[in-house]
């Protein structure tokens, strides 16, 4: 298979979707930490660390090349263990998610599209690789 653009087909989808993610989770997190910040600081601050990498994937599917793949993978693959940790930390420590944010409940609160996009971008990064 040769390497195909990461951009194209499918990943015209994650592209936007990544896009959405990126602003909806700059924009809530932001809000939050400005306005509330004493109400629940680590959980919006995840918010933002969800927020800068779902910008930092974007950009990486949109340029594309090497570099920009494996800066792409690194962002899937730190959003994958991001959700996970934070998805489970928000069950077993109810008291430091008094509000919804885009991880906490493996993001229940998104349809759990947090939980499934960075293993859509693994695989579609896996999918368009450079060969074997």
């Amino acid at each position: 298979m040769a390497v195909r653009e990461l951009a194209a087909g499918p990943g015209r989808i994650l592209v936007a979707v990544y896009s959405v993610f990126a602003i909806a989770a700059t924009g809530r997190s932001l809000t939050q930490l400005l306005l509330q910040a004493d109400r629940a600081p680590l959980a919006y601050s995840l918010s933002l660390v969800a927020a800068v990498i779902y910008i930092v994937a974007t950009a990486c599917l949109v340029i594309g090349g090497p570099r920009a793949r494996r800066a792409a993978v690194a962002a899937c693959g730190i959003e994958a263990v991001g959700v996970l940790a934070v998805g489970t930390l928000s069950l077993v420590a109810p008291d430091l998610f008094p509000d919804k944010t885009v991880w906490s409940h493996y993001g229940q609160g998104y349809a759990f599209l947090p939980l499934v996009l960075p293993f859509a971008g693994l695989w579609w990064l896996h999918r368009t690789g450079p060969p074997a």
